[in-house]
């Protein structure tokens, strides 16, 4: 309670102010994006300074830094704004129809071309003025999601990155191996001593970010001779192109790989353990009757992309050398 007059005396437009100051690191940049007079700006950040006993904005040379105090508050500017504007923007009653809400959706590239496509096209018919911004996820913020998902509506990736936070399974995809169509090495199909003599390419590799395919191929005691690292599921064909590289991918973007020339995609000569895809959201939006609608427009995309998994069989050569398919 002791808090709470403070909290009284002060003007929640020093947040919007601190927010611009922060990202632009110039009092004059931050006026122009704000649409305020420099004075004005100006004022605000000497009351800023005042509060925090701090410059904010140190000069150096001809350029301003933040200073230690700045690059701290930079990480919760962000959110206690966004949740301001949620606060303010919620509305007792609530029709898709007439909204012009902005959803924010981290996830991969494979997770936008799949579900998200449906997504934004199911709130295209049902809602037209809603909007949705995919955010490519990173290792920072996997590896921080519980406050990460308090600035953003919500996150598509598999089950095994996230715990502890409220979400919706979504579908089910397995993997699948692309490679070069003019690839000597898998002229007569995949074999582990193949996929073990194959250079790679990984999409991620590190200790919180990795595939759960890659990771078994280390598990059954194939170590990839790793090439090239891509964080994009959709531009590793073009990595495969003109080698003898391999790569793993979802099988639910079969469809639109398979139409690439020199390409072939094949079964995995092992037992890949299927992905689960999941939506996931901090709890402060569980009683949010808008962000309830968007999980629903997940909840029913996601069997649509369920149906693609399976048309993508088509694309998929099947294990040729069959006495060498192992599985776990």
């Amino acid at each position: 309670m002791a808090d709470q007059p403070l909290l009284s005396r002060l003007d929640l437009n020093l947040l919007v102010a601190l927010d611009a100051l922060l990202t632009e690191r110039s009092v004059t940049r931050a006026a122009e994006r704000l649409h305020l007079s420099q004075p004005a700006l100006s004022a605000s950040l000497a009351r800023l300074r005042n509060h925090f006993n701090d410059p904010i904005l140190a000069r150096r040379g001809n350029a301003y830094e933040l200073t230690p105090l700045a690059l701290r508050l930079s990480e919760h500017t962000t959110i206690a704004l966004d949740a301001a504007r949620r606060v303010f923007e919620s509305q007792a009653t609530w029709t898709p129809h007439e909204s012009t809400r902005e959803f924010s959706v981290y996830g991969s590239d494979y997770g936008f071309a799949t579900i998200g496509a449906a997504v934004s096209r199911a709130a295209a018919e049902a809602a037209p003025g809603v909007r949705f911004r995919f955010l490519l996820h990173n290792n920072t913020i996997v590896d921080d999601a519980a406050n990460s998902l308090r600035s953003v509506d919500a996150m598509v990736i598999p089950h095994g990155y996230l715990t502890d936070l409220p979400y919706e399974d979504l579908w089910r995809d397995r993997w699948v191996i692309v490679a070069d169509e003019a690839n000597p090495l898998i002229a007569d199909g995949l074999s582990m001593e193949i996929l073990a003599a194959c250079p790679w390419v990984f999409t991620y590799r590190s200790r919180s970010a990795f595939t759960s395919a890659g990771r078994q191929l280390q598990l059954l005691g194939i170590e990839p001779d790793v090439q090239v690292i891509v964080e994009s599921f959709l531009s590793l064909p073009s990595f495969v192109v003109g080698t003898t590289r391999l790569g793993l991918v979802q099988a639910a973007l079969a469809p639109e790989i398979g139409r690439l020339p020199g390409i072939r995609i094949l079964e995995p000569p092992f037992d890949a353990t299927p992905t689960a895809n999941a939506l996931w959201w901090h709890p402060v939006h569980e009683r949010d009757p808008e962000h309830a609608w968007m999980r629903s427009l997940f909840r029913d995309a996601a069997r649509e992309v369920q149906s693609v998994v399976a048309a993508g069989e088509r694309f998929v050569e099947p294990i040729e050398q069959t006495e060498h398919a192992i599985s776990l």
